[in-house]
């Protein structure tokens, strides 16, 4: 039987002969998606340090691949969840940047009523399953959402996101267990930016090619440059195939990057200013940005108008946040305990 490492060298290219294999279209959504998240974490970065948003938060900025890619690669109805970090994927699935702000400024309008924040950003709407904020809490929950899509017959999968430190957790090793013994549609993704919070990979890990942790279940797993949006949308779309077609769950370790630090009180001292310059000189958006312009796709123009276009609903966010109103003390009680019309009954 074929080791992890072995099967990871089935990865394809992003590229046929030197050309693009993705359309206009395809670059110009990503550019637009990774954009709008870009942006709207800058923002947050700068409403934070105005203290209008309070408590945690932790931007996505250097990540933006990692969602755009798997969003363009899987179908409506497929399932999300993923850890703390969580802005990103929602405005990739679609969630209106107005509601989210809202919730990071915990007003009634946000997507949890503003009973969430920053951390725990929700929207069934889109079939995102939350941003977690107990490290490696969300990985068992994405299982479960796989199991009960397999459970009810559908040809929906799940996608687990998590942090490289949640690799050290018992449960992604409980959770892989039973996800290839059931033969689950789910993909699990590490995230693995190079840092728990401000301790490297090395330091925490005798294993730092993290996919190689799903040997040991004989999962198919395989490192991804997600600093490419490209080999992320091709990843997930070879664990898509496989979990829809009966093969099971796969693990996929993006290896990615964040330009700031673990959340916004992190001064992010424990890296030199030449590793951040060099991954800089990664940016996934500028990647897709010199592809757009070197194949045609658009203008320096039609860029512009667009970038105008993301920079007016970050601005209306705001606005939409500002002048939304606090819930009710009241609101405390509501959400607590939730109806339902199938009681667990023990005979």
């Amino acid at each position: 039987m074929a080791s992890v490492k072995e099967k990871a060298k089935d990865s394809s290219s992003a590229k046929v002969n030197g050309k693009p294999r993705f359309s206009k279209e395809q670059y110009l959504f990503w550019y637009e998606n990774m954009q709008l998240i870009r942006k709207f974490e800058e923002r947050c970065g700068f409403l934070y340090g105005q203290q209008k948003i309070k408590g945690f938060c932790h931007l996505y900025i250097g990540q933006e691949a990692c969602a755009s890619g798997a969003v363009s690669a899987l179908k409506k109805g497929d399932h999300f969840v993923t850890a703390y970090r969580c802005h990103g994927q929602p405005l990739a699935l679609g969630t209106d940047p107005k509601a989210i702000l809202a919730e990071m400024y915990g007003k009634v309008t946000g997507v949890a009523k503003g009973k969430g924040g920053s951390m725990h950003i929700f929207d069934k709407s889109v079939n995102f399953a939350g941003g977690h904020g107990i490290v490696g809490g969300q990985i068992p929950l994405g299982a479960g959402l796989a199991f009960a899509e397999a459970y009810k017959g559908t040809d929906q999968i799940s996608i687990t996101y998590m942090g490289d430190g949640a690799t050290r957790q018992g449960s992604l090793h409980e959770t892989f267990n039973l996800a290839m013994l059931w033969n689950i549609p789910a993909i699990f993704v590490v995230e693995n930016n190079g840092y728990a919070m401000g301790t490297s990979v090395e330091r925490t890990s005798n294993v730092t090619d993290l996919y190689t942790l799903a040997e040991a279940y004989d999962m198919p797993a395989e490192p991804v440059d997600a600093m490419n949006v490209e080999e992320v949308h091709l990843a997930v779309e070879r664990a898509a195939q496989r979990a829809r077609s009966g093969g099971g769950p796969t693990f996929l370790e993006f290896r990615t990057y964040r330009y700031k630090g673990h959340s916004m009180s992190d001064p992010a001292k424990y890296r030199t200013k030449e590793e951040l310059e060099s991954k800089k000189a990664e940016d996934p958006i500028e990647k897709v940005r010199h592809t757009i312009l070197t194949q045609k796709f658009a203008t320096e123009e039609d860029l512009q108008k667009i970038d105008a276009a993301i920079m007016a609903k970050v601005v209306e966010a705001e606005k939409f946040a500002e002048e939304s109103p606090y819930p009710d003390p009241s609101e405390a009680y509501k959400d607590v305990y939730v109806q339902t019309d199938y009681p667990y009954v023990v005979e």
